[in-house]
């Protein structure tokens, strides 16, 4: 009996590690956002209680280690980096992806990778202040409390086009965090977006242009190219 049970125990262990090889979590932010920032040593979302608002250097225990030249290989990852981040950290072979698309679109390839990332059901979630962050959208989306157009869509990543109306359903109005981040409208919503706040809908109005995208620090797309274009 205890070899039978030896058994079944490496055989439950052995199911579970193929599960998590072969099903892993898309998506998934393996690391704290707090963290994302301080790497950056910049408030990349514009927190209030971020710690880059009074430490500018990176984590860890020993404290500020002078500033390092990057070479132009380090700055370029930096920005990619960043601008990862800032959208919910997306994952390298999904940003690649969407690299690729603005590549292959007509006009500036910096200024096509901004559209579509603020194309993004979930970046138009988080700029109409429906959530407080960026994670919660995606988390928002993909518990299916969105429609686009009448119908709900769970997918954070959907391409969201001009005249496209987004809305919370009915029944997930009544959110605390949802009732307490469109009361605060905490941060700036771009003319690109016309939000109804009455009615928890928002209209993604046209495409916009890169300098009328409210980010909170600087990001650099070009050097997110010449990353790419290596």
């Amino acid at each position: 009996h205890r070899v039978d049970r030896r058994q079944r125990q490496m055989c439950i262990r052995d199911s579970t590690l193929i599960e998590k090889i072969i099903m892993p979590v898309k998506n998934r932010r393996n690391q704290p956002k707090n963290k994302l920032s301080r790497q950056m040593g910049e408030n990349i979302w514009g927190r209030e209680n971020c710690p880059t608002n009074t430490r500018t250097y990176g984590p860890g225990q020993h404290g500020p280690k002078g500033v390092r030249r990057r070479s132009d290989y380090g700055v370029q990852l930096r920005e990619k980096q960043k601008l990862k981040g800032y959208y919910g950290n997306i994952g390298e072979k999904q940003f690649r992806n969407i690299f690729k698309e603005a590549a292959a679109s007509k006009g500036d390839t910096s200024e096509n990778l901004l559209v579509l990332l603020e194309s993004r059901l979930d970046a138009i979630i988080y700029r109409s202040n429906f959530v407080p962050t960026v994670f919660a959208a995606r988390q928002f989306i993909n518990h299916k409390h969105v429609k686009v157009n009448g119908s709900v869509v769970n997918i954070s990543s959907y391409k969201c086009k001009p005249g496209d109306e987004i809305e919370v359903k009915e029944k997930s109005r009544s959110f605390p965090f949802l009732i307490d981040s469109i009361q605060k409208l905490k941060r700036d919503l771009p003319e690109y977006i016309s939000l109804n706040a009455k009615e928890f809908k928002t209209t993604y109005v046209r495409y916009p242009s890169p300098d009328e995208i409210p980010y909170p620090t600087m990001m650099s797309p070009g050097s997110v190219v010449e990353f790419y274009s290596r």
